[in-house]
């Protein structure tokens, strides 16, 4: 349950981050090497999960999350119960990018195996090393696309 609602927090969080992203138009675009970067990361965490790789997953979390669930095992399991449609989307669709202060967010439309759509609003670091981590992410009914 702790788990849980440290999750909520985070997603409350990220969703005030989106809505500021939201709001300032004028934020910096992602280069291509970026956003292909950004990308890789979520294709890659959601392969991990497609093959119930939890310490895969759990690899492509940054360290914010990775010190919340502590190991793999928990981490997968609550993307299971909370986030099934990130934990086995039926088709995703990467939606443009965009630079918030230390963090990217990298919006991505899903569909679910009933075919609800979804918004995931992924939030991104870069590391000390370069990669790109997850950080966060919000997932609510997208009614703007056939929902």
């Amino acid at each position: 349950m702790r788990h849980l609602s440290a999750v909520l927090r985070a997603s409350l969080l990220a969703v005030l981050a989106w809505a500021a992203l939201l709001a300032l138009p004028g934020r910096a675009a992602v280069s291509v090497e970026d956003s292909q970067a950004l990308q890789g990361t979520v294709q890659a965490q959601l392969a991990a999960f497609a093959g119930d790789d939890a310490e895969g997953a759990f690899s492509y979390a940054a360290p914010n999350i990775r010190s919340l669930f502590q190991t793999p095992e928990n981490f997968i399991a609550m993307v299971r119960q909370a986030y099934p449609v990130v934990y086995r989307p039926k088709d995703v669709q990467f939606l443009t990018p965009r630079s918030l202060d230390a963090a990217v967010v990298q919006p991505v439309h899903m569909r679910d195996g009933d075919g609800k759509s979804w918004l995931a609003m992924y939030t991104l670091q870069r590391q000390a090393d370069g990669r790109w981590l997850i950080s966060g992410c919000v997932l609510a009914p997208n009614r703007s696309v056939g929902a």
